[in-house]
């Protein structure tokens, strides 16, 4: 009886300290259930940063599982509303996963970034800021990744990039060179949204809320089927490698701000991410 007394007060705690850091004025997305999103609905994962107690694990809380990473060491501060999370050079902050996101075959990742002027790496010249990565097993691919996003570039030309790893095959969606994006690195706060489609095998990139004209094909790729079983460790802030302390652009750090990284798997509507950017969620 005393054990089964503990599950439970273990269980209300768990409860509360997820609501705890949950954002809980979420906008609304066509059908989609504003706070309660059920462990079958489109949002698999969604870090608000918006702790604000003394342990910095329950402050970078996942919302939809309660999934706590397991080691933060950003610092956090202001974000777009709420807290946000600030990087550390040679650092970044790992979960255990990102829920059943990477078996998605249609994903979006939604997220608010701030960013100072040129992206660089962990020795201070030129190099990507990652928002995510997903590391591999080692030997697996090239990239020692399955999956990855980053920014790479000043204020005036900002590329976005991101890779995708599927048995056998592997992919990339960027927006680079002639068509790099000007304004993302003037330290104001921007939300940018990656969507992959596999009823069209086509990846959109929508910043502040208006989608980017350049878009992206996998020529009849379909669903998108991550290489899940090759998965080792989830990453926000950093690149895959562990080379922290060289210039290797796979192992560079997020220098700026985040807030509120969510992703689906589905690929959102214009719509749907035009209410996550006018609404600051």
């Amino acid at each position: 009886m005393q054990k089964k007394f503990q599950h439970y007060i273990t269980a209300i705690v768990m409860i509360l300290v997820a609501a705890g850091c949950q954002k809980m004025d979420r906008p609304e997305l066509g059908n989609y259930p504003v706070d309660a999103n059920p462990p079958t609905g489109p949002l698999k994962f969604y870090a608000a940063f918006d702790g604000t107690t003394s342990n910095p694990l329950m402050n970078a809380v996942d919302s939809i599982k309660a999934t706590f990473p397991s080691d933060n060491p950003f610092t956090g501060g202001a974000g777009i509303a709420g807290n946000g999370v600030t990087g550390v050079n040679q650092k970044f902050i790992k979960y255990p996963s990102f829920n059943t996101w990477a078996a998605s075959k249609s994903i979006s990742v939604s997220v608010w970034f701030k960013q100072n002027g040129q992206t660089k790496n962990n020795n201070g010249t030129n190099g990507p800021a990652y928002i995510y990565s997903i590391k591999a097993v080692d030997g697996f691919h090239w990239s020692g990744a399955v999956s990855f996003l980053f920014l790479e570039g000043d204020n005036t030309a900002c590329a976005v990039k991101s890779q995708f790893v599927c048995p056998g095959t592997d992919n990339w969606f960027t927006w680079e060179g002639g068509q790099s994006i000007a304004g993302l690195c003037n330290n104001q706060w921007h939300h940018m949204v990656l969507t992959y489609d596999a009823t069209t095998s086509s990846a959109k990139l929508y910043i502040d809320g208006v989608q980017n004209p350049n878009v992206r094909t996998w020529g009849g790729h379909g669903a998108l089927n991550l290489a899940t079983d090759k998965i080792s460790e989830y990453r926000v802030g950093a690149g895959p490698s562990n080379n922290f302390a060289s210039d290797d652009w796979l192992a560079c750090s997020f220098k700026g701000s985040i807030d509120q990284l969510r992703m689906y798997s589905t690929a959102l509507t214009g719509s749907e991410i035009q209410a996550l950017f006018a609404n600051k969620r």
